[in-house]
């Protein structure tokens, strides 16, 4: 399990997480919401080791993590899908795929086939650059690359900005068959609200760098999360 406990993180002199708290079990997806702007991203980030936080902990499984590099993050485990995608455009999509490989040792530098049954696209256009690919492809890419790593813990940044509605969908079903395998925690930022809400095991809503509001579903009030994150 993932363990975020009051988490500060700044960009010079501003503050931008307030002692965020929360937790990803295996098998389960935590969404992380609220509007633009209030550190969900660098919430993510934090915790990837793509930006050092401020204070407060990080554990994976009750080891602390401490203030880790990006690589340091890959090879506990922890997968980074960022906002935007940054596929490599020049890049074809099997070069992009084995940048997978850089935390495994060598002897599993291979693309598991099971990568394609999750994204059949990719196999077809295994020649093709990243930066030909649409959007939705290059999103479906994106996640690919991340779960080459073999994580055990995938973090999710607004995987449906700016997709199509039938690669949001399998987008869907591949969230729910990597929860399904029970041996992952997923953290998806998300302000597609009704995407959130049908996939999530729990919600933490963010507001001004801080936790507004927490709990599980089947316990969180629908409308009142919602008001939250649409101020």
């Amino acid at each position: 399990m993932l363990s975020v406990d009051n988490l500060t993180l700044h960009y010079g002199q501003s503050q931008i997480l307030h002692g965020i708290s929360l937790t990803a079990e295996p098998g389960k997806v935590t969404a992380v919401t609220g509007t633009n702007g209030v550190g969900k991203t660098s919430l993510l980030k934090a915790i990837a080791g793509r930006h050092p936080y401020s204070g407060g902990t990080i554990t994976l499984d009750g080891q602390p993590l401490k203030h880790l590099s990006a690589y340091q993050a890959g090879r506990a485990g922890i997968a980074y899908v960022p906002q935007g995608r940054e596929v490599f455009p020049l890049m074809t999509v099997q070069e992009n795929l084995e940048t997978g490989f850089a935390c495994l040792p060598r002897s599993e530098h291979k693309v598991p086939e099971h990568i394609f049954e999750l994204f059949p696209i990719l196999k077809d256009f295994l020649h093709r650059r990243g930066g030909d690919l649409s959007g939705g492809q290059q999103q479906q890419l994106a996640i690919a690359r991340a779960l080459i790593s073999r994580p055990r813990v995938l973090l999710l940044d607004e995987p449906t900005e700016g997709i199509q509605p039938n690669i949001i969908q399998q987008i869907g079903r591949v969230i729910s068959q990597l929860r399904a395998q029970g041996d992952m925690a997923i953290i998806l930022v998300e302000q597609y609200f009704d995407f959130m809400w049908e996939l999530a095991d729990s919600f933490v809503a963010v507001q001004r760098g801080a936790v507004s509001m927490a709990g599980r579903a089947g316990e969180i009030d629908r409308d009142a999360l919602l008001a939250k994150v649409s101020i």
